[in-house]
């Protein structure tokens, strides 16, 4: 987490300062699943409708961020991808997962809009996971990998 987020840092830096506080601060209350009192993962940074520096600047500052996606995530990807799980691990991805389709059939802006207005089903739900599950109550083991990520989920962490 320190390593993606602390790639975003260095963008939002170059462009200005205040935006990585100001958007990782969004990304972490926009993400929120207000009912469970959690976020739908460890956050990032989120921003939308910038209007406060000419277009130019924002497109520089957007095309920045989008550029240095692969030099966030790559590496962690290339870290974990050969990592063994266990069954109780795969449950846990799939209860996580769930949490990405609660949020983004209950609050997610994009979401809501298209299925409220009559877009098209397809193009809407298309970016959900192909399983996901929920299970009643589910508690994961105190001082668990688990529950170390669910407290960072409910707790947001700043990273860097």
């Amino acid at each position: 987490m320190r390593h993606f987020h602390g790639t975003l840092k260095k963008v939002c830096d170059r462009h200005d300062p205040s935006y990585h506080p100001k958007f990782k601060k969004w990304c972490d209350e926009y993400f929120e699943i207000k009912h469970r009192g959690e976020r739908r993962g460890l956050g990032g940074i989120f921003f939308d409708d910038l209007n406060d520096k000419s277009p130019e600047e924002n497109l520089e500052f957007s095309k920045d961020c989008l550029d240095h996606v692969v030099e966030a995530y790559c590496p962690i990807v290339k870290k974990h991808m050969r990592d063994l799980y266990t069954l109780q691990e795969k449950q846990w991805q799939q209860v996580r997962r769930g949490r990405y389709v609660e949020f983004n059939l209950v609050y997610d802006r994009g979401t809501t809009f298209g299925l409220k207005t009559g877009g098209r089903i397809e193009s809407i739900l298309m970016s959900l996971p192909m399983t996901a599950s929920w299970l009643y109550d589910h508690k994961p083991a105190p001082g668990s990998p688990e529950a170390e990520l669910l407290d960072a989920c409910k707790n947001p962490r700043d990273w860097v």
